[in-house]
Parts: structure tokens; sequence; C-alpha cells
């Protein structure tokens, strides 16, 4: 199991004497097949140097809310795992099923849009990631980034937008910039929910952000 992905990052397999307690996990994390072997080998461990990481379990409640805050109509069916050089979060869907385990969903701050994965936690990491990279995890959009910076992205961090998409930013490097993961997240959401019912072309003439 996630022989691909490991392979994929030349990751390494821990011992078990870091293995999780059961009781840590929540009963969705037990029911979906490889989430406790993952993460009982690899909680909160980054892959190609940022390229993608796991949540820390013990924080996937709090970033849960916070996906849950920029888009409340995924609230209370979502549960994170991980995310990507760009803040993207990805998350497992409780509402769509298939064959007894839940489907992904990937959260994209910066242009406001949800993609639905049609894939479960393991096709995910051990099909999806290894041979669909740039889809999944914009890759080539990475290395290029790196290419002109050579920066490192603590876990903290992400690359964000300078200016979002859905309000008229460019998909290029160069509005690109290093970010508080955190703080990208809740400027993305407040601005999101402002603006998501807005007709496209609306001049926005004022934005308010809470700090």
């Amino acid at each position: 199991m996630f022989e691909h992905f490991v392979n994929f990052f030349g990751a390494f397999q821990v011992t078990k004497s870091n293995e999780i307690s059961i009781d840590k996990f929540s009963s969705l994390q037990r029911n979906t097949d490889g989430f406790i072997e993952l993460f009982n080998s690899h909680n909160a461990e980054c892959f190609g140097k940022g390229l993608y990481r796991l949540h820390d379990l013990s924080n996937i409640e709090y970033w849960n809310g916070i996906i849950s805050d920029a888009f409340p109509e995924f609230s209370d069916r979502i549960s994170c795992f991980g995310y990507d050089w760009m803040g993207r979060q990805f998350t497992l869907d409780m509402k769509r099923i298939v064959n007894g385990q839940p489907q992904i969903l990937m959260f994209e701050p910066g242009t406001g849009e949800v993609l639905r994965i049609p894939c479960n936690f393991i096709d995910f990491h051990d099909d999806e990631i290894p041979n669909y990279h740039n889809d999944c995890l914009a890759s080539d959009f990475y290395f290029s980034w790196k290419s002109q910076f050579n920066d490192n992205l603590e876990k903290d961090e992400c690359v964000g937008y300078k200016v979002i998409l859905f309000l008229g930013g460019e998909d290029v490097v160069g509005n690109l910039e290093k970010s508080n993961m955190e703080v990208y997240w809740d400027i993305c959401g407040q601005l999101r929910t402002q603006t998501k019912d807005l007709s496209e072309g609306t001049l926005i003439n004022i934005i308010n952000i809470d700090k």
C-alpha cells in the first residue's frame, strides 16, 4: 500500500514506535481505507520539498474550520488530510461515497473554486499524485516558481497569488508570493464570501478585510 506514492517522492518508512494511538483518529478516518496506515508512517510530513504535505493529525479539525469558513456550503461534509505548495487543501468528502469510500475534494483559495476528484484516499496518493501530479499539484508551475525564486517553504507557508484570480489576477509566476498559509486562507475566504454572488464583470470599489 502506497508504494507508488513513497517511490515517487523517495519518502522513507518510519518505525512502528511513531504510530499514533487509534483513539486519535475520528470514525471517518478509521473507516477510510489507508488513512491510518499513511498517517502512522508520514504524519505531518513534507514531500517533494514542499510540493505536497500531509497535515498534522492534531491540526485537522482546526483546518476543517478554516476551509468551512471560506466555503460554508461544504461545512459538515469534509475532513482535510493534505495540502500543496499553493495552499490548496485536499479533503475527504462525506457526501460522495463510492464503494463505501469517501471521494476527494480540492479547495483552491486563489480561485475560490472546488474540484471534485473522482478517486478514494488510497488511489489519490498511489495513482493520482504519482501519475497526474501536474493536474492535482500543479507541479510544472511549482518548478517554474522554484527556478525563479529557489525559496523553501515552511509547513505553515504557501505560495499564493498577489492578486487572487477571482479578482482578476493573472495565473503567472510574477503574480505569486510566499505567504503564511493561514493568513492567505483568511484573506481569500473573506474575499470569496463577499464576492461569490456578484455577476461576472461587476466593478468592486470597496473590500473589507477583518483582522
